[in-house]
């Protein structure tokens, strides 16, 4: 059975369609990008997919929901409160879990985050608190990762490094990207979206740069 099986879908903001008449069917294992310009429906349609199944999904929006009083770690460890006691969860405030720590540490090196684990997220530029966003979700061990935009205020080396990282968390990985490159190389299917539509969906090994020009005319 498919992780999602969308038929004839259409999806809806503020009473206002953002897609339509989607259908498709994603795998488990699957590294999927979503390509398209802004507005066309990437960060739509991530969200929609992360409402139908969000216990098994790990959501990393482009602009995450973090605690600015607290630090890098303390944020990172939020997303698994659920895993753990109420009293455990208020200890680790004042005192961290070394345990907690060290998988948290392992888990900012990779991302590029290396010596900011008890920073203030108050500190971080915005493309710091993006990736300290994308460590919660990855930190939750879910079997589906599901990230707008990941690696969009990193340079290309780090964008590389980082999204080759991430099949080591998560056994499917759906991401909305800017850059064609990127998807390309490091994913092996393209969903492509424009005004709404779904204009491409094929394996990246039948696709070129030129193939994906048509989404951003």
């Amino acid at each position: 059975m498919p992780l999602f099986d969308l038929q004839d879908v259409t999806i809806s903001y503020d009473e206002t369609i953002v897609i339509a008449k989607l259908s498709m069917t994603i795998e488990a294992g699957e590294r999927i990008a979503i390509l398209g310009k802004s507005g066309a429906g990437k960060s739509t349609l991530l969200r929609y997919l992360y409402e139908q199944a969000p216990d098994e999904c790990a959501w990393a929006p482009q602009a995450p929901a973090l605690s600015q009083a607290l630090s890098v770690y303390h944020n990172v460890y939020m997303g698994r409160l659920g895993d753990y006691p109420t009293w455990r969860n208020l200890w680790n405030l004042i005192r961290p879990y070394k345990a907690n720590v060290v998988e948290i540490k392992q888990l900012l090196e990779v991302l590029r985050l290396t010596g900011k684990c008890f920073t203030k997220v108050n500190t971080l530029s915005g493309g710091q608190q993006q990736r300290t966003g994308l460590a919660r979700a990855l930190y939750q061990k879910k079997p589906i990762l599901l990230a707008d935009e990941p690696v969009s205020a990193v340079d290309e080396y780090q964008a590389e490094e980082i999204i080759k990282s991430l099949q080591a968390y998560s056994q499917t990985i759906i991401l909305g990207l800017h850059d064609s490159y990127l998807a390309l190389n490091h994913c092996d299917r393209i969903i492509g979206l424009k005004d709404g539509k779904l204009v491409i969906d094929a394996p990246t090994s039948e696709l070129g740069m030129a193939d994906l020009a048509c989404l951003y005319q």
